[in-house]
C-alpha cells in the first residue's frame, strides 16, 4: 500500500529518473526538485522538466547559483579539464553540493508537508565522492531531524547497487528505455547514451553493456 508524501531531489538523469519511478511505485504524491548550480551541461534542467511533465509530477527549480561562486569546479567551469587521479577527488566534485541540496530539499518538503526525500547517491559507483556514501547520508537524516524537529527519512534505494544493478531496476519498474533515451548523464550535456567519452558516459554504458548480456543470458 502506497503511503504519504515524497520529495526526489531530480536532475533528469539515470539515477534520479530511476528513484522517481521506484518513488512513484511507493508513495501516494510524488514531487521532484531540481537545482541550478550553473553547470555546465544545463540541458540536465531542461530534459528534467521535460520527464516530470510527462510522467506527470510536479517539478521545481532552485537557484543555487552561489554554490558555484564558493566551489569551482569542472562540473560547472569549462575552463576546467575533467580528470580524476589516482589518490584525489574528481574535478568533477562540487564541494558540499549534496549536503546544501538535501537540506534545501529537507526544507521544501517541509513546506509541502512531505516527510520522505529520495536521492539518487550510490556508494557502489560513487566516483570517490565522499557525499555519496552512506554514513553521510544517515548523518545528515539525524541532523535534519534535529534541526527542523520534523521527522523526515531519506530513502536511497540505489546506495548498494552498481551500473548494472541500477539498469536492472530500471528495468524491473518497467522504465528502462525511458531511462535509456530520455535522460542526461554525460557530462558535456548529450541525452541518451551521450558522448561515450566523458567518464560518466562510460560507467553508464558499461553497466548498460554488463545488464543487458546477463538479461540476455537468463533469457
Amino acid at each position: 500500500m502506497k503511503s504519504e508524501k515524497a520529495v526526489v531531489v531530480f536532475s533528469g538523469g539515470q539515477d534520479s529518473t530511476t528513484c522517481l519511478f521506484w518513488a512513484l511505485k511507493q508513495f501516494k504524491e510524488v514531487e521532484t526538485l531540481s537545482f541550478d548550480y550553473g553547470q555546465r551541461h544545463r540541458t540536465e534542467l531542461e530534459h528534467a522538466s521535460r520527464i516530470a511533465a510527462e510522467l506527470g509530477v510536479p517539478h521545481r527549480i532552485l537557484d543555487m547559483s552561489l554554490l558555484n561562486q564558493l566551489a569551482p569546479n569542472a562540473l560547472t567551469r569549462s575552463d576546467l579539464a575533467i580528470t580524476h587521479e589516482e589518490g584525489q577527488l574528481p574535478s568533477t566534485f562540487v564541494e558540499g553540493r549534496n549536503m546544501v541540496f538535501f537540506t534545501f530539499a529537507a526544507i521544501y518538503a517541509k513546506q509541502i508537508k512531505a516527510r520522505h526525500l529520495v536521492v539518487g547517491v550510490c556508494e557502489t559507483d560513487f566516483s570517490g565522492y565522499p557525499d555519496c556514501r552512506d554514513i553521510f547520508v544517515k548523518s545528515l537524516d539525524v541532523t535534519l531531524n534535529l534541526a527542523m524537529e520534523y521527522p523526515f527519512v531519506i530513502h536511497t534505494p540505489l546506495m548498494w547497487l552498481n551500473k548494472a544493478d541500477t539498469w536492472r531496476l530500471a528495468d524491473e519498474l518497467g522504465a528502462l528505455d525511458f531511462v535509456r533515451e530520455k535522460t542526461v548523464t554525460c557530462y558535456n550535456g548529450i541525452p541518451g547514451d551521450g558522448c561515450g567519452e566523458c567518464p560518466a558516459c562510460k560507467l553508464r554504458s558499461a553497466g548498460l553493456q554488463m545488464y543487458l548480456q546477463e538479461r540476455e543470458v537468463r533469457l
